[in-house]
């Protein structure tokens, strides 16, 4: 591989730090069974006594990367050993689920997210506490006819999760941990973080609904009404664990020793499903733009979470990609989406582009996408804040901090 374009990313992850995008990162690109770029960029929050990011210790709220490395992951495993039939329709383990058109919704679909479910509610406003949250998730109309199109669904993912439940006779964080987890040796992987790790949590929102800055909880308001533990969100990690995590994808299954599924079972879940748009199953696949950017092969797959993570795995290479960061942590930049959406690209592409063993290496592009940082605009400064308000002789404390309003939640899908 190529150091010099490896070294390039070093440039990609200072410019969304230096826009605001995100207080710090964590990266590490891996391949042929190696990390050949492992760093950490910034800090844990926007304080210069915050500790540094550590790729090894910093951990982050993985976000939607929980419906892969987590809800996915289980499915895999019970499908592997015959107890979880893809396509059984879901009553079969949740008989609550049923009823009209709920009937026809198979576990295949939970998977590629075509079962007609709509892309979520606002449990965090309407449940009482995680039972009448699972209940009203289970009893939610389905938005369309199951298996006629594709729409990205938190519900669906929920679902998922207690089918893996009902068939594993324990809870979704139990059942990881046993099965996943531990035997890898992902000692930083979990639902739930204990306090005592709070030193090493990348802090999240800073006025969430909850009413308190959120720092070892789980962001997402749906996934904390569920009681924290919820197929779609609520996993902590670090980037060497998901390193782990990705090598044994790679290896179709394996790790150190330790077989996790099959490698056939590997296969058929990360390959994309006619008619399904760009989904595997649980998975999602490169197609050529997005957060995999332009170089990743066909057969790559992985997922992205709204707090600024993301993982991208390569089978063609040989190689995986990571992010973490946690973006929704009172961004300064005017629009941090668009930064974090670049961001992720560029070291997708780079990680591509540093391959110089194929038969044809790409030539590197004039300018990456965070090189014309389009729609990023420059970050909100405190100082232009506080001058315009000279006459209320305002304190330094009562000003408010960029991103730091609350803002409006909707039941908009957190990728």
């Amino acid at each position: 591989m190529s150091a010099e374009r490896l070294a390039a990313i070093d440039r990609v992850v200072t410019r969304g730090l230096s826009a605001g995008g995100y207080p710090g990162a964590a990266v590490v690109i891996g391949r042929r069974g190696a990390a050949v770029y492992q760093k950490g960029f910034g800090r844990l929050d926007w304080l210069t006594a915050s500790p540094r990011v550590r790729p090894d210790r910093t951990i982050y709220d993985l976000a939607s990367l929980t419906k892969v490395v987590g809800t996915t992951m289980a499915a895999m495993i019970l499908f592997d050993e015959g107890r979880l039939d893809l396509d059984a329709p879901v009553n079969r383990y949740l008989p609550e689920f049923g009823g009209g058109w709920k009937d026809m919704v198979t576990v295949r679909m939970l998977l590629t997210h075509q079962s007609g479910l709509p892309a979520g509610r606002d449990l965090w406003r309407l449940a009482k506490d995680a039972h009448h949250a699972k209940a009203i998730v289970l009893t939610t109309p389905l938005a369309y006819k199951p298996g006629t199109r594709v729409l990205y669904s938190d519900l669906g993912a929920d679902v998922l999760g207690w089918v893996v439940e009902a068939i594993a006779g324990q809870g979704l964080d139990r059942f990881l941990q046993e099965r996943v987890f531990a035997p890898l040796g992902m000692n930083d992987t979990f639902f739930r973080p204990a306090p005592a790790l709070r030193s090493r949590i990348a802090p999240t929102e800073v006025s969430p609904p909850r009413g308190y800055p959120l720092r070892g909880e789980v962001h997402d308001e749906n996934a904390w009404a569920l009681g924290g533990v919820a197929g779609h969100a609520g996993l902590f990690s670090t980037a060497t664990d998901l390193s782990i995590f990705a090598q044994m994808m790679l290896n179709r299954g394996e790790y150190g020793g330790v077989r996790i599924v099959s490698d056939s079972v590997v296969d058929y879940f990360t390959r994309r499903v006619p008619g399904a748009d760009t989904r595997a199953l649980g998975w999602d696949t490169s197609d050529g733009e997005g957060s995999a950017g332009v170089f990743l092969g066909e057969r790559a797959y992985g997922h992205t979470g709204y707090t600024g993570t993301s993982l991208w795995i390569d089978p063609e290479r040989e190689m995986f990609v990571i992010l973490l960061t946690n973006r929704v942590h009172a961004p300064r930049a005017r629009r941090p989406a668009r930064v974090i959406a670049d961001v992720r690209a560029d070291i997708a592409d780079l990680a591509a582009l540093a391959v110089t063993d194929g038969e044809v290496v790409p030539h590197m592009p004039t300018a990456l996408r965070s090189d014309r940082a389009v729609g990023w605009r420059p970050p909100v400064r405190k100082a232009r804040t506080a001058a315009r308000q000279p006459a209320t002789r305002t304190s330094a404390s009562k000003i408010a901090r960029p991103g730091a309003a609350t803002r409006p939640k909707t039941a908009a899908v957190k990728r």
